[in-house]
């Protein structure tokens, strides 16, 4: 599983390419989708702000075929972001549309090279869209069940996937010694030899060939999607002032003093470790047996 049925006359050229286009390639998606929804409105596309705003969440996740794909969770909300409604015309079936259109109609055109030819990106046929409702649904999946799912993807290991290695490689060499699989060291490959091409400098593929040429990162989200890190730093620093703790309270404590105090099994170490201290035992009981009766052995 993941690796190409014929590694011979695998596109390993237009995999890369896909990668170190792909941010690009969701700006354009997300462009689309915001002029569709303004035509479909009625209103200019420079006016959208002012009728709704639409947000976006995305995680990216390497699969084990090594090829980047996206999980989206796509939001239409009012002029004032989450607390307001979108107007009655943006409906559920106006947002599919919406985002259906952009994903068969955007594109990124690369620069065309000697070494490869012409190439266009653009997302693949296994695309799929369902809306999200706040109740579960048998026919759709339910706002909980989607953020676990994304959750999923977040926190899904590198072992799992065929996504390079975790340290940026310097030279072919370190790729050869990468420990990865042929096809993976063939795409870390391909990256570095793009990279040494003028008309893909811009990519930078050679300081990325650890990742196969993904740049992104692994979640991103629109401004207003959801709360930032600069809203829950002032939440924190209003809470270690005291600003949130309750005046008729006087029972909470602050813990302002850490201090290291041991660290020890996990249970289920603990069973392989009382396992294996019961089996050495064992073993120096046989030791002292063979002595006492003349036995010859070797450490």
């Amino acid at each position: 599983m993941g690796l190409p049925l014929c590694p011979e006359c695998y596109d390993c050229v237009g995999h890369v390419l896909w990668h170190a286009h792909a941010g690009k390639l969701w700006n354009r998606f997300t462009t689309a989708v915001r002029r569709y929804l303004a035509t479909a409105g009625g209103i200019p596309r420079s006016k959208l702000g002012e009728h709704l705003v639409v947000s976006f969440a995305k995680v990216a996740e390497f699969q084990q075929r090594a090829a980047i794909h996206f999980h989206a969770v796509v939001r239409l909300d009012g002029p004032d972001g989450a607390a307001s409604s979108a107007p009655a015309w943006a409906t559920e079936d106006v947002l599919l549309d919406a985002v259906e259109h952009a994903a068969a109609s955007s594109f990124v055109t690369v620069a065309d090279s000697d070494a490869y030819g012409t190439e266009r990106v653009g997302w693949g046929e296994q695309f799929d869209a369902h809306p999200i409702r706040p109740l579960p649904d048998s026919d759709v999946p339910s706002d909980s069940a989607v953020a676990g799912y994304m959750a999923k993807y977040v926190t899904k290991g590198a072992g799992e996937t065929g996504a390079g290695v975790d340290y940026r490689v310097t030279s072919l060499e370190d790729i050869r010694a990468a420990v990865v699989n042929r096809d993976v060291r063939a795409l870390m490959g391909t990256c570095w030899r793009l990279g040494g091409l003028p008309e893909l400098e811009h990519l930078r593929l050679r300081p990325w060939a650890h990742s196969l040429g993904y740049r992104g990162h692994i979640l991103t989200n629109s401004r207003r999607y959801s709360t930032t890190y600069g809203a829950l730093r002032e939440e924190r620093a209003d809470h270690r002032r005291g600003d949130t703790k309750p005046e008729d309270d006087p029972d909470t404590i602050t813990e302002a003093a850490w201090r290291y105090v041991g660290s020890g099994y996990t249970p289920g170490a603990a069973d392989f470790a009382l396992g294996i201290a019961e089996d050495l035992a064992n073993l120096r009981e046989i030791k002292q047996h063979m002595i006492a009766e003349g036995w010859k052995y070797s450490e």
